[in-house]
């Protein structure tokens, strides 16, 4: 399975990159937009500041391809600042793509950035989340993603309150979390996210 990880400049794509192989698929990093359409999932990853990040999509044309997937019904899914760059405006400094409606917001929790492993709760059933409800799983972030619609949340974490930690809407979805850095739970996280966009 062909997936193309939209290369925005920064952040950690190596062990994604190695994690998704172990997953099965054929991940490339990518500022080709046409790779980036023309692949079976593109995905958003790596760690960063959205707006530093969504100006690295917009230099090569990655953020028109990644909104072109998404109103074809492709399937683009976003890991850590990728998930927030699924949203709109963020408080981080900047807009993400708008794929989902919301925005992006500091936490509130005593201790920001939240670094380090937590448990994911379930919301409702989803494809990304499925055998994952009560997993721990690697976080480091200190903005989250404020959906407009709660629907389109599918997993929390608690730090300070309700934190979201996974989304999927349509074809789109994310998590918070780094599946890359979350040993055998990530690795579930990715190989469902190969069977979500199959059926994205």
């Amino acid at each position: 399975m062909r997936i193309a990880i939209a290369d925005y400049g920064a952040g950690n794509l190596r062990s994604l990159s190695s994690a998704l192989v172990r997953a099965g698929a054929n991940p490339v990093v990518t500022v080709d937009p046409a790779v980036v359409r023309g692949a079976s999932l593109a995905l958003i990853a790596g760690v960063g500041h959205v707006e530093s990040a969504a100006t690295g999509l917009a230099r090569h044309g990655l953020d028109d391809a990644l909104r072109a997937r998404v109103a074809a019904g492709r399937p683009v899914a976003g890991i850590c600042v990728g998930l927030k760059l699924l949203f709109g405006e963020s408080e981080e400094g900047g807009a993400g793509l708008g794929l989902l409606d919301g925005s992006v917001r500091r936490l509130t929790a005593d201790r920001v950035p939240h670094m380090g492993w937590n448990t994911v709760a379930a919301t409702r059933p989803s494809t990304v989340l499925g055998g994952l409800d009560g997993a721990d799983v690697y976080f480091a972030h200190s903005y989250a993603a404020d959906p407009n619609d709660p629907d389109t949340v599918t997993g929390t974490v608690d730090h300070g309150g309700a934190v979201v930690a996974a989304v999927e809407s349509g074809p789109v979805a994310g998590v918070q979390f780094h599946p890359e850095r979350s040993a055998a739970a990530g690795a579930r996280v990715l190989e469902n996210l190969l069977q979500w966009s199959r059926s994205a």
